[in-house]
């Protein structure tokens, strides 16, 4: 039996059963019983309004309902493009009880962006924002409409279902109500549709998600009811989270972990979600003291920005007892300090869009340990019915403590790529999901995430990881940032290249602390000739998506 087979994690589990089954087929079945038994209290906290569970399901019966007279049909796709908003929700509901799935579009995204994205899902709806709309979404209809009309498009405004106007998040949205659009606010408020099912199951796509798109354009991964249900009840059986506990909305819920951590988590246990339009440090603390939520995921970057940008204090937060973040890796120093500022321990979790989110977790009552050589923290260890293994560039086991690709399968892993059968082929196959993260296992059980295989430098031969140079980096007093990326070199083939972020920023006279030759020699001094960078440049910030992820193929792209 080989090490991964045998499972040394499941130690580690303590009460936590070894598998788990669906507790439902879908996720509109959750959804309707949940409906059922907690009607009247609230699943939507925004802001200084409140929706209750049986208001949102008239609501979502509502669109749906709307969306079949314009011949939406059972395999549809409803677009849905809004920041954290009630609408969202709606919109998931909707497609679901209309038969159809719901591809989430970040609304960060570019015209281009958005057209490929309609082009590639070809959707039948669109419910999007209306300055989305004005900006960017007709025109990309337009762009489309020849080859794939899109023929219901529906508007939302970030001002409905409250009150407030806060200018810290609303300031520069407008209250647009686009002519040639159907309003959502004005659909949904009288309620008169009929009730909408149409008959789903679990292996239906349920959402399309775009992956990160951190290696190149975002693949869409089809997640299935049966995916979506499974990852919902990981995070209600690892995290310790329990019935009618508040959530808080603190990662974007057009994304992964935002979606099962706080949108289907919450439906799940008939919890309040807390929404704020954006995730603004301030905002995002005003909610935390009224709504008192108990429970929350996201990247580190928002911890840090709570830590670092708003008044917090530890007191203010004794409610937020559950704390995770995933997204991106967490430095351990990161770690301890966040820890110390904001009273309280933050547990990783650790997964991709095409693990439905959760694949590791490091469980409550149980800290992530340290790995003395490497100074990463670990990502956690696997959750219920999940097997990964490390292997190496063909794709064999390699030892406890060696370094190799990070491979998973289980419920939780989606089975394709909408539309994109190569991808699926290389990514996929055999129903395990080839990370592309690398990384190790100890002999307990516990996974280390290092880098990604995409970005690992081939110097004259030698492997150089980046995170070995990037330590290096941050162990110096005034260097707040650093990412590392191969670049040319006719003698090695590829040599390093070290982006910096700084405490201290350069005057306007260009003198500063610390130069990018003394940065140069501060690494040569502490790493292998092959691994220290050739090259370093100063820049005001570091690439990244809205979940945290470090964007080097920008850095790449900007250097070649």
């Amino acid at each position: 039996m080989s090490d991964y087979v045998s499972r040394p994690w499941l130690a580690l589990y303590g009460e936590r059963p070894a598998f788990q089954r669906n507790c439902y087929d879908t996720a509109l079945e959750m959804f309707d019983a949940t409906v059922a038994a907690r009607g009247d209290d609230i699943a939507l906290h925004y802001f200084d309004g409140a929706t209750t569970w049986t208001q949102l399901d008239r609501a979502a019966d509502s669109l749906a309902a709307y969306m079949q007279t314009r011949g939406f049909r059972s395999g549809d796709r409803l677009a849905i493009c809004t920041q954290n908003n009630p609408a969202l929700v709606i919109g998931l509901v909707a497609a679901w009880k209309a038969g159809g799935a719901a591809v989430l579009i970040s609304p960060m995204s570019t015209l281009e962006e958005f057209s490929q994205f309609l082009g590639t899902y070809r959707p039948s709806g669109l419910l999007v924002l209306g300055d989305i709309y004005r900006d960017i979404a007709r025109t990309a209809l337009t762009d489309i409409s020849d080859t794939w009309p899109v023929p219901i498009v529906v508007t939302a405004s970030p001002f409905d279902g409250q009150s407030t106007d806060d200018p810290r998040v609303l300031e520069e949205s407008a209250r647009h109500r686009p002519a040639d659009t159907v309003d959502l606010y004005a659909l949904t408020a009288a309620h008169t549709r009929p009730r909408v099912r149409c008959t789903i199951g679990p292996g239906d796509t349920a959402v399309l998600l775009n992956t990160s798109g951190t290696t190149g354009f975002p693949k869409g991964a089809a997640i299935t009811h049966a995916n979506l249900m499974f990852s919902t009840q990981t995070y209600r059986n690892w995290t310790g989270v329990g019935e009618m506990d508040p959530i808080l909305a603190l990662a974007p819920i057009f994304h992964v972990t935002g979606l099962v951590a706080g949108v289907t988590l919450s439906m799940h246990l008939g919890s309040p979600l807390v929404l704020t339009h954006r995730i603004h440090p301030m905002v995002v603390a005003d909610a935390i003291r009224t709504h008192r939520p108990a429970f929350a995921t996201a990247a580190i970057t928002a911890y840090i920005a709570l830590a670092d940008e708003s008044d917090l204090t530890p007191e203010d937060l004794t409610c937020l007892r559950l704390r995770f973040s995933g997204g991106s890796p967490i430095d351990p120093d990161t770690a301890d300090r966040l820890e110390a500022v904001l009273g309280g321990y933050i547990h990783n979790v650790y997964g991709q869009t095409e693990s439905t989110s959760p694949s590791h977790i490091v469980p409550p009552g149980l800290r992530a340990p340290v790995d003395a050589d490497t100074g990463v923290i670990s990502v956690g260890i696997p959750v219920c019915n999940t097997m990964v293994r490390v292997v190496d560039d063909n794709g064999e086991e390699v030892p406890v403590g060696a370094i190799g690709e990070l491979v998973t399968s289980g419920p939780q892993v989606i089975s394709q790529y909408w539309g994109n059968p190569a991808a699926t082929a290389a990514a996929l196959a055999g129903g395990e999901l080839h990370t592309g993260d690398v990384g190790f296992m100890d002999a307990e059980g516990w996974f280390y995430v290092v880098d990604r295989s995409t970005d690992v430098i081939n110097a004259a031969g030698y492997k150089v990881w980046p995170w070995e140079v990037e330590r290096v980096l941050l162990s110096h007093p005034l260097v707040r940032d650093a990412a590392v990326v191969a670049i040319p070199d006719d003698y090695r083939g590829q040599s390093v290249k070290a982006f910096v972020v700084l405490d201290t920023p350069q005057e306007a006279t260009g003198q500063c602390p610390v130069t990018e030759a003394g940065l140069i020699e501060f690494c040569r001094a502490r790493l292998a000739a092959y691994k220290y960078p050739r090259e370093v440049e100063v820049v005001g910030a570091l690439p990244r998506t809205s979940t945290g992820k470090l964007l080097r193929r920008h850095l790449r792209e900007g250097s070649s």
